[in-house]
């Protein structure tokens, strides 16, 4: 048995979650349910103009978020990922140490942590302006390979193709790793741009991977395909695991030869963000505890459920007594 069951390689950020109102949001001019790089003054001067809503601190990140939440099912996790030693890095730092999870790399002196504004509108959707700051400096020096080495999974977050002078540095040293030591690799997508505009280091990742994790738009911008289900279908050629979650549709499931489709679980949500991530740290927590593929998505799926109708990211409590309704 080695020491971790899950190493994810992220993002680190601190998510400031802003609810705002139809009639705040509109004058914004923003798209909504999108995410877009900003500079650090610009993110500034938006959450200066909403400071009475007292926004809320969480610790986050795409494959983060898997990670915290593997480690709340019982899981052993870790992560590599880069923070500054200001507010933000100390208390993602702090955090990551109450969830008993491994974060590899002390703050880096000096510099600034990554965040990302959330604003939450009443129709759930959550639209994102990140400042990566230091934590797109996560580069092949941060990869620590006797972390991945002990480690039954390594989990890759897409956006991390995005920087291609450090970021696929990182991916590299790190798949390395894990190839050299028997530790298997998932990748998610994060987000359909990144096959689209960093194809060849994506594929040639996924060329490495043994598991995928993605949503509809983004198994359609990897793999070709009308909808979900051909798009899952074409996907077989590519990687020998994957998963295609479709919101209410529920998701595509192939694992270890064998497929099956699971439903979702209806509801009324309250913040879209975060079903993804809850997803897939659920469903690789259950393949690394002999949980069958199928009932490790079924449960997946109702934690991700459980996940958008509260505001945040992640459960923050109950999580343990969710997965083991869903297995019965």
């Amino acid at each position: 048995m080695k020491e971790f069951d899950l190493i994810g390689l992220g993002n680190s950020l601190v998510d400031i979650l802003v609810e705002l109102s139809e009639e705040e949001f509109g004058p914004l001019g923003f798209e909504r349910g999108t995410m877009r790089l900003t500079e650090r003054d610009e993110q500034q001067k938006l959450l200066a103009a909403f400071r009475q809503r007292e926004p809320r601190l969480v610790s986050g990140g795409s494959v983060a978020n898997s990670v915290i939440a593997c480690s709340q099912l019982g899981g052993r996790g870790a992560f590599i990922g880069c923070v500054g030693d200001d507010r933000y890095g100390l208390h993602y730092k702090e955090e990551f140490s109450e969830l008993a999870i491994d974060f590899t790399n002390p703050p880096l002196v000096g510099e600034t942590t990554g965040t990302c504004v959330s604003i939450i509108t009443p129709d759930a959707e959550r639209t994102m302006r990140t400042c990566l700051a230091v934590s797109s400096h996560l580069a092949d020096r941060h990869v620590p390979a006797g972390k991945i080495a002990a480690s039954e999974w390594l989990f890759v977050e897409g956006y991390i193709f995005a920087n291609p002078a450090t970021g696929q540095l990182a991916i590299r040293e790190a798949l390395q790793a894990a190839k050299a030591n028997g530790t298997k690799v998932a990748l998610t997508c994060s987000d359909a741009f990144v096959p689209q505009v960093f194809g060849d280091a994506f594929r040639a990742a996924l060329a490495q991977s043994d598991l995928l994790f993605c949503n509809a738009t983004e198994a359609v911008a990897v793999a070709g395909g009308g909808d979900a289900a051909a798009a899952f279908a074409n996907l077989k050629a590519l990687v020998p695991n994957a998963v295609v979650t479709d919101g209410p549709n529920g998701a595509f499931v192939r694992y270890h030869g064998s497929e099956c489709h699971v439903p979702a679980f209806p509801c009324q949500p309250a913040d879209l963000t975060g079903a993804g991530d809850m997803f897939a740290g659920a469903f690789l927590y259950g393949v690394t505890h002999g949980v069958p593929a199928e009932t490790a998505a079924r449960a997946a799926n109702f934690l991700a459920m459980k996940v958008i109708t509260q505001i945040g990211a992640r459960l923050h409590h109950g999580a343990k007594q969710f997965w083991a309704e869903a297995c019965v």
